[in-house]
């Protein structure tokens, strides 16, 4: 099985919940590192202007690209739920695995960027049952979970969304309803 995420473009509001929430999850530092990311984007001309947010967090590639490129193998996918984790006793901070990820995903803190770090789909959760925090979290459930042909199935999912970098090379479980 290969877990994934689903956003929902026409219910985000751009409140930053799901970041915050993953933050406090994790004690993440603020403003140092975001493991989940909402970037707001503003198109067209007055009077037909329109603002977009997007969610976006690893994407728990079925070919991560940062795995691929990581020369300490400290990058790896669990095969019962393909979820893309990082051994930070293997990381030696080298930062290859930065570059190579399509989606911004690898994060080192600027305090001591010695290791790598990145959305985990909350694998504590999962293993108690429960959703990633970011999902649970999300008042206006713009965002979602499960297996790859759940979040395929969902409405409208859209091939390509302006804003989200093309996830051909390593195919990313995200897909994404846009607004």
């Amino acid at each position: 099985m290969q877990l994934a995420f689903y956003f929902d473009q026409t219910r985000c509001t751009g409140c930053h919940t799901c970041v915050v929430a993953c933050k406090d999850w994790h004690d993440l530092p603020a403003e140092l590192v975001n493991w989940r990311r909402v970037t707001t984007h503003e198109e067209g001309t007055f009077p037909n202007v329109k603002v977009n947010h997007i969610s976006l967090s690893c994407c728990h590639c079925a070919q991560p690209a940062c795995a691929e490129a990581c020369p300490e193998d400290a990058i790896y996918k669990r095969d019962a739920d393909g979820v893309v984790l990082i051994d930070a006793e293997r990381c030696t901070g080298c930062r290859v695995c930065e570059d190579a990820c399509p989606y911004g995903a690898i994060q080192f803190r600027p305090d001591d960027g010695s290791k790598a770090e990145k959305c985990t789909f909350c694998a504590d959760r999962l293993e108690g049952g429960e959703a990633p925090i970011c999902v649970a979290s999300c008042p206006m459930r713009a965002l979602d979970f499960g297996p790859v042909e759940s979040m395929r199935a969902k409405p409208e999912v859209a091939a390509y969304v302006a804003h989200v970098p093309d996830s051909a090379q390593t195919t990313g479980w995200i897909f994404i309803r846009p607004k």
